[in-house]
């Protein structure tokens, strides 16, 4: 990889201008191409079989509600066509350590079992003989063993789940794939990179609801939460983009959106995750689009919508079809004589305790960080709620968009962007200053 050397006043030391972005969601794109095109090498690598992260789960963003992948289509053209950007999918860091322009990075990538052949022909498909629940849908359906992630992934090559799959025991995959693009012997490969900083743009995962005792999820089907909501809606979702219940496949007529659901709550989250409110808000768009009959009711303890993004919320709370009541719900149970759920709440502005007949409710819950689970270096410093501290104790490391805290889009971009700048910044001081 290329190198810059030191001043020639000081020993021959070599500093790496290799950037790794840990994570390739929108942050961890962002991060990449910033520092791509202002001429650094960049290795992105991202545990999952394909790239894009939260936002390839959307079906469309707040305000201008657009799909995600208008964008993010773009971005794939751009970290395509970059000669200075390699990227290496479900691989994980396993250590890091060294100093800023030095830095080596221990990476274990899982096996595929697919290599660059696969044309996404779907032969394999049609004689798997296993069925695994659909990650990407958040169980909403099952896949085969061997699956595309969804439609339009990127890179678009199937994946073999081996928690699941047989391999050489069955192989009917690699039968009938004409490409030779199925290697049932791919083993995990682990290899050290040398390079002078790191961007870790980990993300973040929905907090678990089966966890809210009180909701009902994992009880009712037709109880769900605000990602598994985006998947229903979207066309390329398990139900092509229709907001149906899930126990009976009808469409869903009333709609009730719970806010804060597991969050401000010590047992829980003690952290607002600041954007429920406008998902939810956007949530509630899709459903009266779908079905303007569709009544649609928000139960919140405080409404925020912070910035810009007020006007956003004034127009949809303006739909007469969508009723915000200010009240926190108690419990959800289910109405035996007519099918629909029952979501109890203490409206406070009224008061009075309400009972409003649904068809299906959406669990609006937080955003934890990907970091709960391990770090890959025990250098890194986090916040109590697992959250990557802005200024970490460890040189040459720097922590962008939802690795560093609840946000949105917009914002984990903007934060990208900060982050590729101080890594060059790093870099950049390494050549000066010997390592």
């Amino acid at each position: 990889m290329p190198t810059t050397p030191t001043s020639s006043a000081s020993p021959p030391v070599s500093v790496s201008r290799t950037i790794l972005v840990v994570g390739a969601g929108i942050a961890g794109m962002s991060a990449a191409l910033e520092a791509a095109e202002a001429g650094y090498d960049i290795v992105v690598i991202e545990k999952e079989p394909y790239l894009g992260g939260r936002v390839a789960q959307l079906h469309k963003y707040f305000p201008k509600l657009c799909p995600p992948y208008c964008g993010l289509e773009v971005n794939f053209q751009r970290l395509k066509n970059n000669r200075l950007i390699r990227f290496y999918t479900m691989a994980e860091v396993e250590s890091i350590s060294g100093k800023p322009g030095d830095l080596n990075v221990t990476i274990t990538q899982r096996p595929r079992y697919v290599n660059d052949r696969c044309t996404a022909c779907n032969d394999c498909v049609a004689v798997c003989p296993t069925d695994r629940p659909d990650a990407f849908n958040f169980g909403m359906g099952t896949t085969k063993a061997i699956y595309l992630s969804h439609p339009l992934a990127f890179p678009m090559r199937y994946t073999i789940d081996d928690s699941v799959c047989q391999l050489s025991e069955c192989g009917r995959c690699a039968e009938v794939c004409t490409y030779g693009a199925i290697d049932l012997d791919m083993k995990p490969e682990t290899f050290t990179l040398k390079v002078g900083a790191v961007v870790l743009a980990t993300g973040w995962k929905p907090y678990e609801a089966g966890r809210i005792d009180n909701l009902g999820f994992g009880r009712y089907a037709d109880v769900i939460t605000n990602v598994m909501m985006e998947r229903l809606a979207s066309p390329n979702g398990p139900t092509g983009g229709k907001i149906v219940r899930l126990s009976n496949g009808e469409p869903a007529k009333n709609v009730a959106f719970v806010q804060c659901a597991g969050q401000r709550d010590t047992t829980h989250l003690g952290y607002c995750s600041g954007i429920c409110c406008l998902g939810s808000l956007k949530q509630a768009t899709y459903v009266r689009d779908q079905n303007p009959d569709a009544k649609v009711f928000i139960f919140y303890i405080d409404l925020r919508t912070p910035g810009t993004y007020e006007f956003f919320a004034q127009k949809v709370q303006s739909d007469p079809g969508v009723e915000v009541i200010k009240g926190k719900v108690g419990r959800i149970v289910d109405d035996p004589r007519t099918g629909e759920l029952l979501v109890e709440a203490e409206e406070i502005l009224a008061p009075r305790k309400q009972h409003v007949a649904v068809d299906l409710v959406v669990l609006a819950t937080g955003m934890v960080a990907s970091t709960e689970n391990g770090l890959p270096t025990a250098d890194l410093a986090c916040d109590n709620d697992h959250f990557l501290l802005p200024d970490q104790p460890a040189p040459g490391l720097f922590a962008a968009g939802c690795a560093r805290g609840p946000v949105d889009v917009a914002t984990a971009v903007q934060d990208a962007t900060a982050a590729a700048v101080k890594a060059i910044g790093a870099i950049q001081s390494a050549v000066r200053t010997p390592v």
